[in-house]
C-alpha cells in the first residue's frame, strides 16, 4: 500500500468521523426543541458510554487469561477482577477510560518481581464488567468493595483510572491505602465535557442539561470534580507521572493535581505519550512504592 493511499485512507475516515460527529449533534439539537430531556439523556447516555475497552471470556488476552478470575456485584453491577497471587502486599490496579485490565501487560512483570498479590479491576462498562455507563462515583464504589475485601497497601491508576484513586482515597479515606501511584490523569472534568460538546456542536440547551446531569451523577459541583481537588484532601503519599508530549491529556494536568498534593513525587516523563510504558518508569514506581529509591 502506497504512502498517498494511506494518508488518503486517513483523511478519508477523519472525514467521515468529522460528519458523523456532526449529524449525531445536529439531530440532538433538532431533538432538544421537541424533546427536551429526550435529547439530555442521548446527549449524556453518547457521552458516558464507552465505545470499547470490552471483553468477552472466550477472547481474553494472554495476560488476562494467565490470573485467577472473579466477580462480585456492586450497586446492580456486576465487575470483574484478575488476580495474581503472590505474598499478603497487595497492590490494586486501575486501568483508565475505554480500556480494561490488559492494559497492565508491560508493568506486571516489574510488579510481579516484588513478589506481591497482583489485583487489577476491569471498571464499569469495560473488560469483562457490566454496565453501559462509566462514573467515576461507580468506579470508585467498586474500588472500595476490593479495598475493604483485600486491604490494599498500594493503588496504582492510570488516566481516569488514576484520577478515580484520587476521588476514591479522598472520599473513602481508606486507612489500609498507604501510597497511590497516578499516572497521566486528567485534572479538569470540564475539559473532556467541554470537548464532547464542541465536537458535537451542540446547543445550550442540551449544554445546560448535560452540566446539570453530569453535576448530579458525581454529587458535586463540577467545579470542584477536579483531580487537584481530590489531591488537596490527601494525606497519603503519592507518585505522579505525566508525560511532556501527552496528546490525550496535557501536561498541565498533572502538573496542577501535583501542586495541590501535600506529599507527591512528580516524575516528568519525554516521548512516552499517554501510555506511559517504559522500563525506567516502572523500576521509578517500584522504587517508590517499596522505599528502594538511592
Amino acid at each position: 500500500m502506497s504512502h498517498a493511499f494511506k494518508r488518503g485512507f486517513f483523511y478519508m475516515k477523519k472525514a467521515i468521523y468529522f460528519i458523523f460527529t456532526k449529524s449525531v449533534g445536529l439531530y440532538l439539537n433538532s431533538l432538544s426543541f421537541v424533546f427536551p430531556k429526550k435529547a439530555n439523556d442521548l446527549a449524556y447516555t453518547l457521552f458516558s458510554k464507552p465505545r470499547k475497552g470490552q471483553l468477552t471470556p472466550d477472547k481474553l488476552p494472554a495476560t488476562l487469561s494467565s490470573a485467577t478470575i472473579n466477580t462480585f456485584k456492586n450497586e446492580g453491577q456486576e465487575f470483574a477482577t484478575y488476580t495474581w497471587k503472590g505474598n499478603d502486599t497487595i497492590i490494586l490496579l486501575i486501568h483508565g477510560w475505554e480500556s480494561n485490565s490488559s492494559r497492565w501487560k508491560k508493568m506486571l512483570p516489574y510488579l510481579k518481581a516484588t513478589g506481591s498479590t497482583i489485583i487489577a479491576l476491569d471498571g464499569p462498562a469495560h473488560g469483562l464488567s457490566s454496565g453501559e455507563e462509566f462514573t467515576i462515583p461507580k468506579y470508585a464504589s467498586a474500588i472500595d468493595v476490593l479495598v475493604t475485601r483485600y486491604r490494599p497497601k498500594y493503588l496504582i491508576g492510570h488516566s481516569f483510572g488514576g484520577k478515580t484513586c484520587l476521588y476514591y482515597q479522598s472520599h473513602y479515606k481508606n486507612t489500609s491505602i498507604e501510597k497511590v501511584v497516578s499516572l497521566g490523569a486528567p485534572n479538569e472534568f470540564n475539559i473532556i465535557l467541554n470537548n464532547y460538546i464542541n465536537l458535537l456542536s451542540l446547543n445550550k440547551k442540551i449544554v445546560t442539561g448535560l452540566h446539570e446531569k453530569c453535576s448530579t451523577v458525581s454529587k458535586i459541583n463540577l467545579q470542584q470534580f477536579t483531580g487537584k481537588d481530590f489531591a488537596s484532601q490527601l494525606n497519603t503519599k503519592g507518585l505522579i507521572a505525566h508525560d511532556i508530549n501527552d496528546k490525550i491529556v496535557n501536561f498541565k494536568e498533572g502538573k496542577a493535581i501535583a501542586a495541590a498534593w501535600k506529599d507527591v513525587v512528580f516524575i516528568e516523563t519525554t516521548g512516552l505519550g499517554h501510555g506511559l510504558h517504559d522500563d525506567t518508569l516502572y523500576n521509578q514506581i517500584i522504587a517508590f512504592l517499596f522505599d528502594t529509591e538511592k
